[in-house]
């Protein structure tokens, strides 16, 4: 069985989206080291199509950092109910079906973590339980506005932590798991 694993930014007030406007001066070794160690454990990718159309726009012609190197020959399963056909970024499937019915099949099957990239992807596999570890990486920053992984519509759901590391600008790193 396999694991299926997230990992966000956030900021102190809860905000998920566009981190790059509130993390540039904050995302420091302790940030660079726990990212390594999502993705060494990492074969395979869920993207919300938000997040592959971002992604897909910048990610093959940039190999400078590292990152592009990891994510561009990965295989990516796009969740999308309006793309259609061949996608062009390389090594990337549309999920044929049911979001949650494929994530499922993929963690009862063999092979290294899945990490699962976008902000209502992320929720849908949370609130469904198909989330084994959930990484957020709490930057020291009231970001005032931009989207929120919870939004309050979900049933209460009591976590485990994981682990935790503070780095040395301030970083929160924790991983959740479920409870039990």
């Amino acid at each position: 069985m396999r694991r299926i694993t997230a990992h966000l930014f956030h900021s102190l007030d809860g905000v998920v989206s566009a981190p790059n406007l509130f993390q540039f001066d904050q995302f420091d070794d302790g940030c660079a080291a726990a990212m390594g160690r999502s993705l060494a454990s990492t074969d395979e990718v869920i993207l919300g199509r938000v997040a592959y159309d971002e992604w897909a726009g910048y990610w093959p012609t940039n190999t400078e950092d590292g990152f592009g190197e990891f994510i561009n020959p990965i295989r990516k399963n796009v969740a999308s109910r309006t793309l259609s056909g061949e996608l062009a970024w390389q090594n990337s499937h549309l999920i044929d079906g049911d979001l949650l019915e494929f994530a499922a099949a993929l963690r009862e099957g063999e092979g290294g973590d899945c990490t699962v990239v976008g902000i209502s992807v992320i929720r849908q596999l949370f609130l469904a339980g198909l989330l084994d570890a959930l990484t957020l990486t709490t930057h020291p920053v009231v970001a005032g506005e931009g989207q929120r992984l919870f939004l309050g519509d979900g049933p209460m759901t009591r976590l485990t932590l994981l682990e935790h590391v503070v780095t040395e600008k301030g970083n929160i790193i924790a991983t959740y798991g479920p409870r039990g």
